[in-house]
């Protein structure tokens, strides 16, 4: 058997498991092909095993050589090469092939990398956050340190200046609540800096943060005919759009907010009794819900033609391109809410992935339910939480009120 048929054996079954992940068009395994093939002629001449070259270390450095050999783009050749090979390593693996770790697991770690990976410890470990806060709170300090990188200022000689200017700068663009919530992050990072000694004064307890009162104004909602317009939106016909209708219809139908969509796994659907156990994020607390007709059909869809069959993660929603990971956070969320809003033509001042939450809980305010069932729905302790749903739904009342004859 020749070298060439051999290859092409192997990239039959590799594009096997491709088509069955249901992930990637005919157009784009051409391209990949071209791509491997490419790979496994350098690995050849260099005389490089080609399994030990599948790494992103390694792969940047073929794209590297493969630009300036044939004088093209160099970042648009890293990111083809990347997409196909990393798909290439992943299908390998799967077929029982060796194939070492994508990222290396020692590699050089950026000051400031190391600085976020500590606070990330801190915040598991001393301060017991759960992971979905431990990410929030390192994606703000990320925002934060990329304002100080701007101004050239090193956290060493950090001032207290430095972050009310931040704080003003974030108000332009955030909403208070997030703004304070920035503040917040800020006085655990500024206190962990003095206490690891990266910071000679600890000067948390004077960083301001905007007011915030509770039930200021009530929650933020969509027309329930937006939802559905957005919902219609969602091309059903592809893989990706089955999945982000079967998880916009989950958070419009049971008001789940986006840590909860995220953690189901395919353990949490029990078809047999047409139930769904959904986890509080923050608390752990597990609660079941019916598994209603139009939810089912849609998940149904979606796990048997729109999900990944190879996706090695028990978690519903994943990613669609390699390795088909679970979706990482609400910023996921939001975009996919985004994406199909702007293709339903609905524009709002505010399309966080809390909106379709608080528009289920106003609907079903306005539909008569009992709010202390909504509020076991929702998860809210305290029964004072409903009245901002209440208040909703009195302004949407206001519209429908009938003129009052003056005479």
């Amino acid at each position: 058997m020749t070298m060439q048929s051999v290859w092409d054996k192997r990239f039959s079954a590799v594009a096997r498991i491709w088509r069955q992940n249901r992930c990637l068009k005919s157009s784009s395994i051409s391209v990949y092909k071209l791509w491997v093939w490419r790979f496994s002629l350098y690995c050849q001449d260099g005389r490089l095993e080609e399994n030990s070259q599948l790494t992103l270390l390694r792969v940047s450095r073929f794209a590297e050589w493969y630009a300036q050999t044939h004088d093209v783009d160099s970042v648009v050749t890293f990111d083809a090469a990347r997409s196909a090979l990393r798909s290439w390593a992943v299908a390998l693996q799967l077929l029982g092939e060796t194939v070492p770790p994508w990222t290396p697991s020692k590699r050089p770690c950026h000051p400031r990398a190391a600085l976020l990976r500590d606070f990330a410890d801190h915040l598991r470990l001393d301060r017991g956050n759960p992971e979905g806060t431990v990410h929030k709170k390192l994606r703000h300090i990320s925002l934060f340190n990329t304002f100080l990188i701007r101004r050239s200022r090193p956290l060493q000689r950090l001032r207290l200046q430095d972050i009310d200017d931040f704080v003003i700068e974030s108000r332009r663009r955030y909403a208070r609540v997030t703004v304070a919530d920035f503040c917040s992050t800020l006085r655990g990072f500024v206190r962990f800096l003095h206490m690891s000694g990266r910071l000679s004064v600890d000067f948390s307890s004077s960083i301001s943060a905007p007011v915030v009162r509770r039930s200021e104004r009530p929650h933020r909602t969509l027309p329930w005919a937006d939802v559905q317009r957005i919902l219609r939106s969602v091309d059903r016909r592809s893989p990706c759009g089955k999945r982000d209708y079967a998880l916009l219809l989950m958070m419009s139908t049971y008001g789940l907010g986006a840590g909860e969509v995220i953690r189901l796994t395919l353990d949490d659907i029990d078809w047999k009794v047409s139930t769904l156990r959904v986890t509080r994020p923050k608390t752990g607390v597990e609660f079941m819900l019916p598994l209603l007709p139009a939810v089912a059909r849609a998940l149904g869809s979606y796990l048997r033609h729109g999900r990944p069959v190879h996706a090695q993660t028990r978690h519903v929603f994943v990613t669609m391109s390699t390795p088909h990971k679970p979706l990482a956070c609400a910023v996921t969320i939001r975009h996919i809410l985004h994406t199909h809003a702007q293709r339903a033509g609905v524009s709002a001042a505010y399309l966080g992935t809390h909106v379709l939450r608080h528009t289920h809980a106003c609907r079903q305010m306005e539909l008569g339910t009992q709010p202390k069932l909504i509020g076991d729905i929702l998860g809210h302790r305290d029964p004072e939480s409903i009245s901002a749903y209440l208040r909703v739904s009195i302004e949407r009342l206001r519209d429908m009120a009938l003129p009052v004859p003056t005479s």
